[in-house]
């Protein structure tokens, strides 16, 4: 024979219920704080006033960036728009996983025959690179790559 189902298994089953929901939202949302890289700026505002010009001045230089990564060697080709190795005065990247910063590295990258090459040791999956390069002329050049990692 069956019990009776009475008020107080219902507040049970009713906070149980609830229970579950609001602790998968709180390990969420934790998890969502815990991963997140952070901001590419920090006042937005500022940085859209001269965004036009940036980016209009970026692509005038026609520079085209490559990424490939094979025996622990990571190698960044910066080509002109003639399809030379593009001359940069300055040339500082950062590697790292998409979804978070535990794994972010500033490799020392060597150029070499126009190629930009570092060793750095990447596990397999997507990664980021968040390039900053300056052109001889001063102008600025930015670009984040995406790439996969095949082991």
């Amino acid at each position: 024979m069956a019990k009776p189902l009475t008020g107080r298994k219902v507040l049970l089953m009713f906070v149980a219920f609830f229970g579950v929901i609001i602790a998968v939202n709180l390990y969420m949302a934790s998890m969502a704080i815990g991963t997140f890289p952070g901001m590419d700026v920090k006042n937005s505002y500022i940085a859209s006033q001269s965004f036009d010009d940036d980016r209009e001045a970026q692509t005038a230089l026609g520079w085209e960036v490559s990424v490939t990564y094979e025996a622990g060697e990571l190698q960044i080709a910066i080509l002109d728009e003639t399809g030379a190795s593009a001359d940069v005065a300055k040339f500082e990247a950062l590697v790292g996983r998409p979804t978070h910063v535990r794994d972010d590295q500033t490799p020392e990258f060597q150029q070499r025959k126009g190629v930009f090459k570092a060793p750095v040791t990447l596990a397999e999956g997507l990664w980021n690179l968040r390039l900053e390069a300056t052109a001889l002329d001063g102008t600025p050049f930015k670009q984040r790559l995406t790439f996969e990692v095949k082991n």
